[in-house]
C-alpha cells in the first residue's frame, strides 16, 4: 500500500517492560533496562513520531532508585531533542491527562520534546498508597512520559480518547490502564465501562486501544474477552501476556485486528517466554495500518524444553537397572548442554550482521534454559533423580540461571482440593505446590487455604486479597491495615447493637462477616482509598540495624476521620436494633464516636461542657446556687483587652462567650456553671517584670473589687493574685462557645432531663464547693 510519509503516523509499540526485574541477581540484573533502551534506541534511529507503551514499565509499583534512574535517563537521551513532532493534538487536556501538569509534554515551551512516550499503566507499576500515585505519575510529571488512560473507579470507567493528526491522518488512541480482572469482567459483564467518541467525522478517525489485562481465560472471570470491547475499533494493542504475538490477528466477530507484542525481558521460565521478542512499528494512513516486525538484540538467549524419560529413546531401559540415578544424570547432562549450544548458534544468528561488520569477538551472554523432566515410570520400575539444585549447580558459568536449570515432576492423578484422610493441611498444600509450581499463584494458594478453614471472624476475600497484596505487590502493611479494619468494624457494629437483643453473639459476629463478604464481592471494599500515615520514628531506631522504619509493619496506621460535630440542630443517628448495615460514613467512624449508652444529662446539658478536672456534671439545684455565688467578670475582661493592642485568640472567645452568657441570663434564670478543682494551689510562679506585676495587681483588684455573695467564702489576697498572674500567663480553662442561633435551633429538640438513676451515690464525686474557689463563669 503506497503511503505519503506526512499522512502517515509511525508508532513504535512495545508492553511489559518490566525495568527492574532481577536486578539483585549478579547475572541477569541489568537485563531489563538495557532491553529498554534498545527499545527507544530503535525508536530514534526509525524515525517514529511517538512510542506507545502498553503497560508494566516497571516491575515493581514502587521500583528502586536505579530502575528509575535507567528509565528516565533513557527517556532523555533518546526522546529529547530539538526535532519537532509532527503530531497535532486535539483533545481537551483536562479530560485525558490528570495530575500536576494536565497537558501533553511536547506542547510544553519549557522542554524539547522529539519522541513522545504515551504510556498506561499494567498490574505491576499499578497506584497505590496515599495519593493513588504510581510510577508514571512522577515520569509524567517530569515531562518524559505522557500517562493516560487512569481508572479513577473501577466500578464506573469513562474511557476518553486521546485525538491525534498528522496531515489527514487522525487517530483516537484509548487507554484502559490494568483493573483487577475479576472486577474488570464483572464493570465489562454490568455496562459499566463506557467509550466516548469523538462527534465529528466518527468514521474517518483510525480508532487504537491499548489495554493491560489477562486474555485467556485463566479462570471463569478472570480475563476480558475480545467480544467485551466496542466493535467500532480498528486494532487493539495487548499487554500483560508475555508471549510475543506481534502479528495482528483480526477477530472475525467483532472485526477489529488485535496484536500481542508480549514482554521484552523474560521474568519467568517456560515456553511462552521463549519466543523471540520483538518490537511493531505502526504505520498508519488513513484506516490502513502496517506492521514492521523488529527483533530485539539484547535479549538473553532462552530454550527451554520438555521430556518424558519412559517414551524418550535415550533412556530406554535404565528404569530397571538398580542405582540408575549417575546413568540418569549424565544423559540429562547431555542434553542439557546441547540445549547451551542451540541458544548460543540463536544469538549468533541474531548478531549475525554485526559479526560479519567486524565485531568477532562479541561473546554470547549466559543463556537461559530450562529442562522439565518427567520421570514416571512403569510399574515396579523407578527412575532415580539427582537433586535439582545440585543438579543445576552444574552448570554454574554456562548457564545464567544456575539454581534452576531442571524441573523434575511425576505423572499424577488429579485430587480433589480436600486433603485426604490422615493427611495435614500444610502436606495437602505442600502437594498440591508440587504438582503445579509452573502454574502456582497467590489467590489460589489462599483459595485453597482457606478452603480448609473455618473462619469465624475474619472475611475470607479480603483476607486472601491482603495477602495477595503482600506477596505480588510487597506492600508490608497490607495484612495489619486489613486486620485493624475487619476488627474495629466488627466493634464497631456490636457496640451499636441493643443489648437486651442480643441472643446469640456469634451468630452477629457471623452476620458481620457475610456482609462483610457481599461488599467486598460487590467492589465497596476499597483498601486503596483509606488514609493512612507513618508513626513518628521511634527515638534510637537505628536504620542500618534493625531496617527501614517505613518497612516495618508497625510504622503504619490509619488516620481516624474527622469526629462530625453533634449540636442540637443535628437529629441524632439511628442505631439498628436488628440486622447488619455498613456504610462508607460508618467504616471511616472514629471508635470515640461510636453511640453509647444513654446516660443522665442536665437539661441544658447540649450547650454545656465540662473540662477534663470536672467530667461529670453537678447536679441541677447545685448548679444554680453555684450560678447565683458566682460575681460576673465583663469588666475585668474588657479591661484586660483595653491594656493591650493585641488580641489573644482565647481572650476573644473568652469576651464573645461571656457576652453571649449576657444575653442569656435575660431569657432564663437557670445558668450552667463549670466545675472546678482547685483543693491545692499551684506552685508560685517565676518572678516577673514590674510592668507584669504592676498589670497583675491592676487585674487581681479588678477582681476583688465585686461584692461576694457570702462574705465569709472570700478568697483570700494570696489565692487571687495566683489566680491573676495564672490568667496573665494565659493558662485559661477553654470551653465550647454556642452562638444564639445554635441554641434557637437546639430550642426545638426535646431536652433530656437528669433521671435519679443517673447520678452517682458518690457524695465525693458531687460535693459542692465554695463559690469563690471552685465556681467560676465562663
Amino acid at each position: 500500500m503506497p503511503r505519503l510519509e506526512e499522512d502517515t503516523i509511525r508508532i513504535l509499540v512495545s508492553t511489559d517492560n518490566h525495568v527492574g526485574y532481577g536486578e539483585r541477581d549478579p547475572v541477569r540484573k541489568n537485563d531489563s533496562w538495557l532491553t529498554f533502551d534498545e527499545i527507544l534506541q530503535i525508536a530514534k534511529q526509525q524515525d517514529v513520531d511517538m512510542v506507545l507503551l502498553g503497560g508494566d514499565l516497571f516491575h515493581d509499583n514502587r521500583p528502586s532508585r536505579k530502575a528509575m534512574y535507567q528509565v528516565m535517563r533513557s527517556l532523555r537521551k533518546h526522546c529529547l531533542g530539538m526535532k519537532p513532532c509532527e503530531l497535532e493534538f486535539l483533545s481537551d487536556s483536562a479530560e485525558v491527562f490528570e495530575g500536576a501538569f494536565p497537558y501533553v509534554n511536547y506542547e510544553d515551551p519549557d522542554i524539547n520534546i522529539a519522541i513522545p512516550v504515551f504510556s498506561i499503566h499494567g498490574n505491576h507499576d499499578d497506584p497505590s498508597g496515599d495519593g493513588h500515585y504510581c510510577s508514571l505519575d512522577l515520569l509524567h510529571a517530569a515531562g518524559l512520559v505522557n500517562y493516560f488512560g487512569r481508572v479513577p473507579e473501577a466500578d464506573n470507567i469513562h474511557v476518553k480518547p486521546v485525538l491525534l493528526q498528522k496531515g489527514r491522518t487522525k487517530m483516537a488512541l484509548y487507554g484502559l490502564s490494568n483493573v483487577r480482572d475479576e472486577r474488570m469482567h464483572r464493570t465489562f459483564r454490568d455496562n459499566k465501562v463506557r467509550f466516548y467518541r469523538p462527534n465529528q467525522q466518527k468514521n474517518d478517525w483510525f480508532n487504537l486501544l491499548a489495554l493491560h489485562q489477562n486474555h485467556y481465560p485463566h479462570t471463569h472471570t478472570g480475563y476480558v474477552a475480545e467480544n467485551m470491547l466496542p466493535d467500532f475499533m480498528d486494532l487493539v494493542i495487548w499487554g500483560h501476556e508475555h508471549e510475543c504475538l506481534i502479528d495482528p490477528i483480526r477477530n472475525p466477530e467483532t472485526g477489529f485486528h488485535v496484536m500481542q507484542p508480549g514482554s521484552s525481558v523474560a521474568t519467568s521460565l517456560v515456553p511462552g517466554e521463549a519466543v523471540t521478542k520483538q518490537v511493531a512499528i505502526l504505520n498508519i494512513t488513513g484506516k490502513k495500518f502496517e506492521v514492521e516486525k523488529i527483533p530485539l538484540k539484547t535479549v538473553r538467549p532462552f530454550v527451554t524444553r520438555e521430556i518424558v524419560l519412559s517414551s524418550d529413546r535415550r533412556f530406554n531401559g535404565l528404569e530397571k537397572k538398580p542405582n540408575n540415578r549417575p546413568e540418569v544424570t549424565k544423559r540429562l547432562m547431555a542434553i542439557v548442554d546441547e540445549m547451551i549450544e542451540e541458544a548460543n548458534a540463536e544469538w549468533r544468528a541474531v548478531h549475525a550482521e554485526d559479526i560479519d561488520n567486524g565485531d568477532e569477538d562479541m561473546e554470547p551472554p549466559l543463556p537461559l534454559i530450562r529442562l522439565k523432566v518427567e520421570y514416571s515410570a512403569p510399574e515396579g520400575a523407578n527412575y532415580e533423580i539427582e537433586n535439582p539444585q545440585r543438579f543445576s549447580n552444574r552448570f554454574t558459568g554456562k548457564v545464567a540461571n544456575r539454581n534452576d536449570v531442571v524441573h523434575f515432576y511425576r505423572k499424577t492423578k488429579k485430587k480433589s482440593p480436600a486433603a485426604a484422610p490422615g493427611m495435614s493441611m500444610s502436606e495437602s498444600i505442600a502437594e498440591s505446590i508440587s504438582e503445579s509450581v509452573e502454574t502456582l499463584k497467590v489467590d489460589d494458594l489462599v483459595q485453597e487455604f482457606f478452603a480448609q478453614q473455618s473462619l469465624k471472624i475474619l472475611p475470607q476475600a479480603p483476607f486472601g486479597d491482603a495477602v495477595n497484596q503482600f506477596v505480588s505487590k510487597d506492600d508490608k502493611h497490607a495484612v495489619e491495615m486489613f486486620l485493624m479494619e475487619s476488627l474495629s468494624t466488627q466493634v464497631k457494629g456490636l457496640l451499636q447493637l441493643d443489648d437486651e437483643k442480643i441472643v446469640d453473639l456469634d451468630a452477629h459476629i457471623e452476620d458481620f462477616r457475610k456482609v462483610m463478604e457481599e461488599n467486598f464481592s460487590s467492589g465497596q471494599h476499597k483498601t486503596s482509598q483509606r488514609k493512612r500515615r507513618f508513626k513518628e520514628k521511634p527515638d534510637g531506631w537505628d536504620s542500618d540495624l534493625d531496617g527501614h522504619w517505613v518497612d516495618q509493619p508497625q510504622a503504619l496506621e490509619e488516620v481516624p476521620a474527622e469526629a462530625e460535630p453533634k449540636g442540637r440542630g443535628r437529629p441524632a443517628k439511628k442505631v439498628p436494633t436488628s440486622g447488619v448495615t455498613f456504610s462508607d460514613e460508618d467504616e471511616d467512624m472514629d471508635m470515640d464516636n461510636q453511640p453509647v449508652p444513654i446516660r443522665a444529662a442536665p437539661k441544658r446539658g447540649a450547650a454545656a461542657k465540662t473540662t477534663a478536672a470536672a467530667k461529670k456534671a453537678a447536679p441541677a439545684k447545685k448548679a444554680t446556687a453555684a450560678k447565683k455565688a458566682a460575681p460576673a467578670k465583663k469588666a475585668p475582661a474588657r479591661g484586660r483587652k483595653k491594656n493591650t493592642p493585641f488580641i489573644d485568640s482565647d481572650e476573644e472567645e473568652e469576651e464573645d462567650y461571656q457576652e453571649d452568657e449576657d444575653e442569656e441570663e435575660e431569657e432564663d434564670e437557670e445558668e450552667d456553671v463549670v466545675m472546678v478543682d482547685d483543693e491545692e494551689d499551684p506552685p508560685a510562679p517565676p518572678p516577673k517584670s514590674k510592668a507584669t506585676s504592676r498589670v497583675a495587681s491592676t487585674r487581681a483588684s479588678a477582681r476583688a473589687t465585686p461584692p461576694r455573695a457570702t462574705p465569709a467564702r472570700a478568697a483570700p489576697a494570696k489565692a487571687t493574685q495566683t489566680r491573676a498572674t495564672r490568667a496573665a500567663a494565659g493558662k485559661k480553662q477553654t470551653t465550647l462557645n454556642f452562638s444564639q442561633s445554635q441554641r434557637a435551633k437546639g430550642s426545638q429538640a426535646q431536652a433530656i432531663e437528669i433521671s435519679d438513676d443517673a447520678i452517682s451515690d458518690d457524695d465525693d464525686a458531687f460535693e459542692s464547693m465554695p463559690a469563690s474557689s471552685r465556681s467560676r463563669r465562663r
